[in-house]
């Protein structure tokens, strides 16, 4: 096959590459420029598409033995991932850029274009098992990246290639040192790609500027404090809250919601964010056709959570739409609106992913049954 193997500059995307073509493809390189403005150097293991990220990409090609070519998607980035992610913010949402990346860039406009130039199929180096059409999880559960590709539709899966599934990380490295490549002991990139300098409440400020708003006791309704933008805080979070006095009972408080209408941060104990269900909209069945009726799974609510027993089912709501209900079996804390929940089927070879959707709503049935 015609291979199209998506090479970020880090060890991962190299040893995919080069196990792309051990296995018999023929092979090209492709290095995604993101950025408009990409920095000459990365900082430690902080962001990526750096132009020093490029040149790592393509001496790794070389060695390799394929060819190689820069695309420029800076502005297919910025709109679909870089806005989606400032959008959602305003809005009081906590989105996954990473998921987003994935699902607009690497297998819809990058397998667009590669489909369109003759290619077969694009391989990544996520850390990821493909078989049959069916996506599970890593080997290596450290490193299992199935979550944030549980956006990806059947069509795209039969499209995509993830060369490192069977592999851990450390023996990626071990393959990348004995292949020659430079990149063996490059640290991962972390945190988001284009916030190099991690400093997400600055970039969100100096995008949507500040809106200072309160800060209130979910309970009392009392001010507690005053913040400089509700789009600097999450569901869930405890520092950085900057409350002028302590809970009576002396315990902390957390994020429990907010207003951006009102532009309104409520806070409150750590038992008020556990939830029993999840509300999903726009439901992707990765693992195939819809599954009919209520059916039991294992529920994971972010990049790397844990995963939660559950029972699922699809339900219809105004305008012919479908809606993911998800009841927990024990209770989950800290659930933001717009993370994805994705649904797996354990399974002995490996977890099977089953579908995801975006996290609407995230409620406590118990609690509201009880009062």
């Amino acid at each position: 096959m015609r291979v199209l193997a998506a090479m970020s500059g880090g060890v991962d995307s190299a040893v995919a590459a080069a196990r792309a073509v051990d296995a018999g493809h023929d092979v090209t390189g492709v290095h995604l420029a993101l950025s408009a403005s990409p920095q000459a150097q990365r900082t430690g293991a902080r962001g990526c598409c750096t132009i020093e990220d490029s040149h790592d990409a393509r001496r790794a090609a070389d060695v390799i033995g394929i060819p190689f070519y820069i695309w420029g998607m800076a502005s297919e980035f910025s709109e679909d991932v870089v806005a989606d992610f400032v959008a959602e913010y305003s809005a009081g949402r906590t989105p996954n850029p990473c998921l987003r990346c994935n699902e607009k860039i690497k297998f819809a406009a990058v397998l667009d274009r590669a489909v369109a130039l003759g290619f077969d199929a694009v391989a990544t180096g996520h850390h990821v098992r493909l078989s049959g059409g069916v996506l599970r999880r890593s080997v290596d559960m450290g490193k299992d990246q199935s979550y944030v590709l549980a956006v990806l539709t059947q069509q795209q899966l039969s499209r995509a290639m993830f060369p490192l599934g069977e592999l851990t990380k450390q023996q990626v490295r071990a393959q990348a040192r004995q292949r020659g490549l430079l990149v063996a002991d490059k640290p991962d990139s972390h945190d988001i790609c284009f916030i190099p300098d991690g400093d997400t409440q600055g970039f969100l400020r100096r995008h949507l500027g500040e809106a200072k708003g309160s800060i209130v006791d979910d309970s009392s309704g009392e001010t507690l404090g005053e913040h400089d933008g509700a789009f600097g805080y999450t569901v869930g979070q405890r520092r950085g809250l900057r409350l002028q006095r302590p809970a009576a009972d002396g315990k902390p408080r957390y994020v429990l919601s907010i207003e951006p209408v009102s532009n309104t941060v409520r806070v409150g104990p750590a038992q008020a964010l556990e939830v029993d269900e999840v509300v999903a909209l726009g439901p992707v069945w990765t693992g195939g056709k819809p599954i009919e009726g209520p059916f039991d799974c294992q529920a994971q609510l972010r990049a790397h959570g844990e995963a939660y027993p559950a029972t699922a089912e699809l339900v219809d709501i105004d305008g012919g739409s479908k809606q993911l209900v998800v009841r927990l079996h024990r209770c989950a804390s800290g659930v933001a609106a717009g993370q994805a929940v994705v649904l797996y089927r354990p399974d002995p070879a490996g977890d099977i992913v089953l579908a995801s959707g975006t996290i609407e709503t995230a409620n406590n049935t118990a609690m509201a049954a009880a009062n």
